[in-house]
């Protein structure tokens, strides 16, 4: 349960205010958004700053995850762990803290429940329906017919509509699972008290995260997945930095561990899992789970408008993001397999061009990187080389370890690299990978260059601030140059300076 402090009230005054009358529908409507997550929102707002009539249905809360459950709050509590983490290896700096590093998780949850609600003025029914014109109706949205949407027992007619209701989190079939009760990041940020001991389920993005986080304010964390390594789609070597960092903050890994049940156990929650052969029992205080994202398609009555999808996959769409019904759309986690915040939004300005302007935008022309907030952070554009293989493409990877970057060095930071794969013979960028404290800010050059078809030779050419960790990515530009130097062309300039001596 939410705590009603007056951070989380600012908060649900914003994007649920509990006295909020629906209006009386005015339709047609141009444009009829259900969902008011980052796509539902962006879409609404952008139809209706060009004049669009709109309508912006919401059964939850204004913001969708990303603000209330999702990038604000778990980056908001981040930044606490990594000032932790800062302060207690000031000594390595040469900075003197007294006595033990101790962290105020309730100080740290309130100070990022203030944030979020500062934050959600921006996605408030408020802003939208009085400053943005759109008609705000809160409950719940489902289809009635191809064109008619109903809402609280009113029904709002369009001519097209847009199917933005993301995704929430996904639950693993563990025996005794609901038994036992588990946070996801839906109730793990509704936390007061810092659990002495965490379990946390799941190796990828969001697992790693939270398991770091808590790990660096306190807690005894254990993270149980259920393959060899973390990250499993980054590269071996990358897998294996975060291994390191997560163990150097005493995160206890589990690795092709098989989690045979769980259950209650007094007021300690019980994980028995099978590991080499042996059955081993761990009892925590509490069990996060962060294995996935599962499409918000239920309740939606999608089959009376014709619109196909798939409980894994979500809504059907195709690359015009136009549904299996012409005059509805979708866009975000619902129909994507990048479930980012950036993606979202992305795609809600491609149906904002083809629903309204019957443009011919394609969301396969999008160049999406994506970042997981560790600390070191590992961004990520493109492909990666195995993926470039397996499409038949010869690719050429270079990598610059961070250890070799002067900046690196002067800030302690050297567990890192960048990495990029390029188009055999040529310059052409297929992906890159960094990893680094600040590589989600990093990797934005190299999404630039693959947008706007500039080859690794044009970042090259471009001047970068000494001294910067980004300049492993002129490093990397440097090491291509090199590579172009063959034996003979070699061989021919060295002759040509040979001769240049020789006519002084």
């Amino acid at each position: 349960m939410r705590l009603q402090d007056n951070h989380n009230q600012t908060l649900v005054q914003n994007v649920h205010p509990p006295d909020w009358k629906n209006p009386d529908p005015s339709g047609p409507y141009n444009l009829v958004v259900i969902g008011a997550g980052t796509a539902g929102l962006i879409t609404a707002a952008g139809a209706a700053g060009l004049g669009a009539k709109v309508a912006l249905i919401e059964r939850h809360s204004m913001g969708g995850d990303c603000l209330n459950v999702g990038c604000v709050p778990s980056k908001g509590i981040i930044r606490a762990a990594r000032a932790a983490y800062d302060a207690r290896t000031a000594k390595d700096f040469g900075v003197a803290c007294d006595g033990d590093v101790s962290v105020d998780f309730g100080k740290a949850m309130e100070r990022m429940r203030n944030i979020r609600a500062g934050i959600s003025v921006h996605d408030s029914v408020e802003r939208f329906s009085k400053e943005l014109g759109v008609d705000v109706f809160l409950g719940e949205g489902r289809f009635i017919g191809p064109d008619t949407i109903e809402v609280e027992g009113k029904q709002l007619h369009f001519k097209k509509a847009a199917v933005c209701t993301g995704a929430r989190a996904a639950i693993p079939p563990i025996p005794g699972i609901e038994e036992a009760g588990y946070l996801t990041n839906e109730t793990v940020f509704n936390l007061t008290e810092l659990p002495r001991t965490l379990a946390v389920i799941g190796g990828g993005p969001i697992g790693c995260e939270l398991a770091q986080t808590f790990a660096r304010m306190g807690s005894e964390v254990s993270i149980f997945q259920r393959g060899g390594r973390l990250l499993p789609r980054e590269d071996p070597d990358v897998s294996e930095i975060i291994h390191r960092s997560l163990m150097r903050d005493g995160v206890t890994l589990r690795l092709q561990a098989k989690i045979k049940r769980a259950e209650k156990r007094g007021k300690g929650k019980v994980i028995l899992i099978e590991e080499g052969g042996t059955n081993i029992e761990l009892i925590v205080d509490e069990i996060v789970v962060g294995v996935g994202r599962a499409p918000n398609v239920e309740g939606l009555d999608l089959e009376k408008a014709s619109i196909a999808y798939d409980a894994r996959k979500g809504v059907i769409v195709n690359d015009r993001l136009q549904t299996t019904n012409p005059h509805v759309y979708a866009a975000g986690d619902i129909c994507s397999p990048y479930k980012f915040t950036h993606v979202a939004d992305a795609m809600a300005r491609i149906v904002i061009a083809n629903a309204l302007f019957m443009a011919k935008q394609q969301a396969s022309t999008l160049v999406i990187p994506w970042c997981t907030y560790t600390d070191p952070e590992v961004a990520h554009v493109g492909m990666y080389e195995k993926e470039a293989k397996d499409k038949g493409v010869d690719a050429m990877t270079l990598t610059i370890p961070l250890s070799d970057v002067d900046r690196a060095l002067i800030d302690g930071e050297t567990e890192g690299l960048a990495r990029i794969h390029l188009k055999k013979g040529t310059d052409k960028i297929l992906g890159a990978t960094i990893v680094a404290r600040h590589a989600g800010e990093m990797i934005n050059e190299f999404t630039l260059a693959m947008t706007m078809r500039l080859g690794l030779s044009a970042v090259g050419k471009t001047i970068h601030p000494y001294p910067t960790q980004a300049e492993a990515i002129r490093k990397l530009a440097d090491a291509y140059n090199r590579t172009r130097l063959t034996p003979f062309i070699k061989k021919l300039f060295s002759a040509w300076l040979k001769w240049q001596r020789g006519s002084e």
